[in-house]
């Protein structure tokens, strides 16, 4: 189950007159983009820009997760506003409805929360050219060639605002597994992050089928994404004794595992603690 895509290949930075991109599966779940949502309020844009700009590039057959991700936002950013974009004029009007519902008062959304729909693709319209310190795309490019993903990410890149991030991967159709690349502002990958629900966990490789476009036909021998995901299932099992005192005691051990055999682990035990375990792009990007 994916949400809406679009196709990513076109090289100019100047805005295109139509949506770049083509409609695809758009079907979407509550709650289906928690652990990315959740990654996104603590990204450092958000708390130093006055009235941050988020988009929402693919969000599907219904709004439900723009709405979510505003909710979560704010948290962080009283002043967010999230415009969610969609080539499927259907699904514009669509969210446009469940909108009108929201300002009535009629969900458990609040009321007066600073959301917006609009019909767009990689060329991220905006009005009157303000640019957003945050692209979220995930589950996008699922159905897309590896080829088209570099041109997506540039085109979507050149309308962020200095410093912003492109951030775009793929989860199950539950949210429990997931993966993400954070992009910056000149189409650059800088991490990648893997989002796993520990409890009940098997093998941390289950992410395999849930990687980026980039990078989910690289899981083979002799790729790097593949040594990492190796390495990281091999601790996991390693730390197999720790399982008594509950998973994510046994996934904290994991990853200090990871850092001290030399793999460039990044975050904070925060942030592990959540499932969470995020790379350089240095560390998984094909050979």
């Amino acid at each position: 189950m994916t949400r809406s895509g679009h196709h990513g290949g076109v090289r100019s930075a100047s805005p295109p007159r139509r949506p770049v991109g083509q409609a695809t599966r758009g079907t979407t779940n509550t709650n289906l983009l928690r652990r990315n949502d959740r990654y996104l309020a603590a990204l450092p844009g958000l708390r130093t820009t006055a009235r941050p700009l988020v988009v929402d590039l693919g969000y599907g057959a219904s709004g439900v997760t723009v709405f979510e991700l505003a909710e979560r936002l704010r948290r962080t950013a009283p002043r967010v506003e999230v415009v969610g974009v969609e080539i499927d004029p259907e699904r514009v009007e669509r969210a446009r409805a469940q909108l009108a519902e929201v300002r009535a008062g009629r969900t458990a959304f609040t009321a007066d929360t600073r959301v917006d729909f609009r019909r767009g693709g990689f060329e991220v319209p905006s009005d009157g050219g303000r640019r957003p310190v945050l692209v979220r795309a995930m589950n996008v490019l699922r159905q897309y060639d590896e080829a088209a993903v570099a041109d997506a990410w540039r085109l979507a890149a050149s309308r962020l605002a200095p410093g912003g991030l492109l951030v775009e991967g793929t989860c199950d159709e539950q949210g429990r597994v997931g993966s993400w690349i954070d992009v910056d502002e000149h189409g650059t990958p800088l991490r990648l992050t893997l989002s796993l629900r520990l409890q009940g966990l098997e093998d941390p490789s289950v992410v395999a089928e849930r990687l980026p476009k980039a990078l989910i036909h690289r899981n083979v021998p002799g790729e790097r994404i593949h040594a990492v995901l190796s390495r990281l299932d091999r601790a996991w099992g390693r730390s197999a004794a720790l399982a008594p005192f509950g998973p994510t005691q046994r996934w904290l051990h994991t990853v200090t595992a990871l850092a001290d055999e030399g793999v460039p682990v990044l975050g904070t035990r925060a942030r592990w603690r959540l499932g969470e375990l995020t790379l350089p792009w240095s560390a998984v990007a094909p050979g």
